[in-house]
């Protein structure tokens, strides 16, 4: 048998030691043998249905259950979708581990390696930074780049904001909340890059940025595709390594619904 510490143990191994307060086993005890693991983004209540009806045991989680990066506050205690969902995990004394910082600290970043896996891009990495990847492609437009990396990412829609028909070859690809002006802008001033692709940031900082420059004719693009779409092929991408390491356990990814409608 194989308990939740080994499964810890192991996913933590390839990481350098970091300091890190969202990593922690949420619910659950770490002397319990693992019956099923899921992975997922986010331990949504439909997730966390799912992987009840299946049989798993123990949740890897990405993003924190209960709408907070620090897992859950003080604030939550008394709402009751909060309440109603900690109550179902508590009957089901389902396992939960947050796997957030430590998976980013994987050299290279385990999040980074997922996305550019589903992109296909390994023969285009030119650098693994420590936040971003640079990408050397054939040249494309950002119209082109755009829909190649909605409809490989399976996503309901990306934002772009350049021209385009502007021609594309060095793109910079950052996962997550890491398409602020204070990793794009030094990104595109130091990899002399065409094209940043990124999950989200402040609305107001990089893509005002890029509309900036092309005001004053440079020539740069900014494609946002959605923090979960940029970060769920890391956690699909962690179902194998797992499967690899524990392969008498069932691993199973569930990938939510795109949580926005376009209308």
């Amino acid at each position: 048998m194989t308990t939740i510490q080994e499964v810890i143990d192991k996913l933590l191994e390839p990481a350098k030691m970091v300091e890190s307060t969202t990593d922690v086993l949420i619910k659950g005890s770490a002397d319990s043998d693992v019956k099923g693991i899921v992975t997922a983004f986010m331990l949504t209540q439909q997730v966390l249905e799912k992987a009840i009806s299946i049989g798993a045991n123990m949740i890897i989680s990405h993003e924190g259950p209960f709408y907070s990066h620090e897992n859950w506050k003080k604030l939550y205690e008394k709402d009751s979708v909060y309440m109603t969902k900690l109550q179902l995990i508590e009957d089901t004394a389902i396992h939960i581990f947050r796997f957030h910082d430590y998976y980013h600290c994987y050299n290279p970043d385990g999040v980074m390696a997922g996305l550019i896996q589903k992109l296909e891009w390994e023969n285009h990495v030119e650098e693994h930074l420590s936040i971003a990847t640079t990408i050397v492609t054939p040249k494309k437009t950002v119209a082109d780049i755009a829909k190649y990396v909605k409809d490989k990412l399976d996503a309901p829609f990306v934002r772009v904001v350049g021209e385009l028909s502007m021609k594309c070859q060095r793109i910079g690809l950052l996962a997550g909340y890491r398409g602020g002006g204070e990793v794009v802008i030094p990104l595109f001033q130091n990899q002399n890059l065409d094209l940043i692709i990124a999950g989200e940031g402040p609305e107001w900082e990089s893509p005002e940025y890029v509309r900036d420059a092309l005001q004053q004719g440079k020539k740069k693009a900014f494609i946002l595709i959605g923090h979960a779409v940029s970060e769920e092929p890391g956690m699909e991408y962690l179902t194998n390594l797992i499967a690899n390491n524990f392969p008498h356990i069932p691993v199973h990814y569930i990938k939510e619904k795109p949580l926005f409608q376009i209308i």
